[in-house]
């Protein structure tokens, strides 16, 4: 089963980072991103860019309204993301347990809806 594992953080917190303890943290995510694609789980990863170049979109009454940033003010952004295959919710816990921002932030683990079994 497929689930997103969502990488929530204080933006503010990854901006007052040395440039040395930025490095560690992305080599630590380089680890971690390597040992899923070698255990056959990665499927797909990114890093977002900050809040403030988000923009939020809408459809009301047939018009598109949008607007600069996130929706509901924070205190933890979506500031990334994984794409795991894992066989059941605690192995995708454990995964996400792993991922470096957990000790700051938060991981949101959420299964990917599979269409396929309700189209028979």
């Amino acid at each position: 089963m497929k689930y997103l594992l969502m990488i929530y953080e204080n933006e503010k917190l990854w901006e007052s980072l040395s440039q040395e303890d930025t490095q560690k943290i992305l080599g630590e995510y380089a680890v971690f991103t390597e040992s899923l694609e070698k255990s056959g789980s990665y499927i797909a990863g990114e890093a977002l860019e900050p809040t403030p170049t988000a923009t939020t979109v809408r459809i009301r009454d047939g018009k598109r309204l949008t607007t600069d940033g996130p929706f509901a003010e924070t205190r933890e952004q979506l500031g990334g993301f994984y794409l795991v295959e894992a066989k059941d919710l605690d192995e995708a816990i454990a995964m996400a347990s792993r991922i470096p921002n957990a000790r700051t932030g938060s991981i949101e683990v959420r299964p990917i809806m599979d269409y396929s079994k309700s189209m028979g």
